[in-house]
């Protein structure tokens, strides 16, 4: 149960976070953002604050915001189209009954003549049984009502497609740039927790009984050679160590200005079928607020160009398709990491957090980055690729990666059932 309530609520932040850039990127843009969905398929919760509709669906392989402008609006109103009109108390248009008109009774019915619900914000027509023509000015906020469902018209200023390229790239960069906020402010907490692996080779903890506390080394030594072979960082100290079981080395410690000479035998291990050494310190942690801001942002550049670089082999053949992991695949290592405790689920949160911005910015149709590259294309060609068309490009696009999300899903499946 821990693992099921862990794993809704690192799926559902990272989504959360990713769809909140796109959502107030949007609004801050003048986008008319209809919805703001976590999960796709079936809705099984939903609430209207102004003028989004927020929804929880079903399926947890994702999520979205449906921007105005980006896919056809699906109602519209043609020639000979009888609707009802609700006016509000400026004499506006402030609901287009499309049908069951007979649930409205204080509606106007018109036939319509034209509509322009994009600049002018008029619908031109006539009354029932007359031939007076009439022009109704439409409030820019005013609901289309269909089968007693509520959708807020777009005029062409709320739309996608009427942004500066600016703002356009700036909306769909918003949802990958969150997934790496989130994942900076994550590490930050660690290093607060926690405090920051100093890169020094410098003696944090010493355990007692172990070679370092019989040999008389402290915490807060610094060791520069061991063997007379010079020391620049932790990585190193513990290589030599660990290359020495059951021999003496002899460590030069500097303590307080002094430098000292220490002969330690490091115990020897066994560790993944091999003999290895060890001494019985642990690293030492810095603590001051600096350090501990720089970490956040050095450890997310630092798994950013590792996932980079396991990108780079995918594409090259270096490594197979079954080393991705899907839905089932995540859902089993956050079963191992939870069992291990907060501070390593906090640590997977945010590995995971900045996958999904890399990810996303890869330049595939239906991904934020392949929807960047119609934006660039739009930037150098001074005007938009027709909308239809990059419809079908992002649809096949999705499809693909659906079929993809089944090949390794089923591949995560086979992991946890073959021995």
């Amino acid at each position: 149960m821990n693992t099921v309530i862990a794993f809704i609520f690192m799926f559902g932040l990272l989504v959360f976070i990713h769809e909140l850039g796109h959502l107030i990127f949007a609004k801050r843009a003048g986008m008319l953002a209809r919805e703001f969905a976590i999960g796709f398929g079936p809705k099984i919760f939903s609430y209207r604050k102004h003028e989004t509709l927020y929804t929880i669906r079903l399926l947890p392989i994702g999520g979205y915001v449906r921007v105005a402008g980006e896919d056809p609006e699906i109602i519209e109103l043609k020639p000979g189209h009888h609707i009802g009109l609700e006016f509000n108390q400026f004499g506006k248009v402030a609901k287009i009954i499309v049908n069951n008109k007979s649930k409205h009774p204080n509606a106007r019915v018109i036939e319509v003549e034209r509509a322009d619900l994009d600049h002018d914000l008029t619908i031109t027509g006539y009354d029932v049984d007359s031939e007076e023509r009439l022009t109704f000015d439409v409030d820019p906020r005013a609901f289309f009502v269909m089968d007693e469902n509520e959708t807020q018209i777009a005029p062409y200023d709320r739309q996608f497609a009427s942004k500066s390229v600016p703002k356009k790239a700036m909306q769909i960069f918003a949802g990958p740039m969150m997934n790496f906020l989130l994942a900076i402010l994550i590490f930050i907490i660690l290093g607060f927790i926690q405090g920051v692996p100093v890169d020094e080779a410098e003696m944090g903890a010493i355990s007692e009984g172990y070679p370092a506390h019989e040999a008389g080394l402290q915490s807060g030594d610094k060791i520069v050679k061991v063997d007379q072979k010079p020391i620049d960082s932790w990585v190193d100290f513990v290589m030599e160590i660990q290359g020495h079981p059951n021999e003496e080395v002899e460590l030069t410690v500097e303590r307080n200005g002094d430098v000292l000479v220490i002969p330690v035998t490091p115990n020897a291990i066994e560790e993944q079928g091999e003999t290895i050494g060890q001494i019985g310190v642990r690293q030492a942690f810095e603590h001051s607020p600096g350090e501990i801001v720089k970490f956040g942002f050095t450890q997310t550049y630092e798994l950013s160009t590792l996932i980079l670089t396991s990108v780079g082999q995918l594409v090259t053949g270096q490594l197979s398709i079954d080393s991705l992991a899907g839905p089932v695949g995540i859902y089993d290592v956050t079963d191992q990491v939870v069992q291990t405790g907060f501070y390593n689920f906090l640590t997977w949160t945010a590995m995971l957090s900045v996958n999904l911005g890399i990810i996303n910015l890869l330049p595939l149709p239906a991904l934020d980055g392949g929807r960047l590259l119609f934006v660039g294309y739009e930037a150098v060609r001074g005007k938009p690729i027709d909308p239809q068309k990059e419809g079908v490009v992002h649809f096949l696009g999705f499809a693909l990666l659906m079929l993809l999300m089944i090949v390794v899903t089923w591949n995560d499946i086979q992991r946890l059932f073959t021995p």
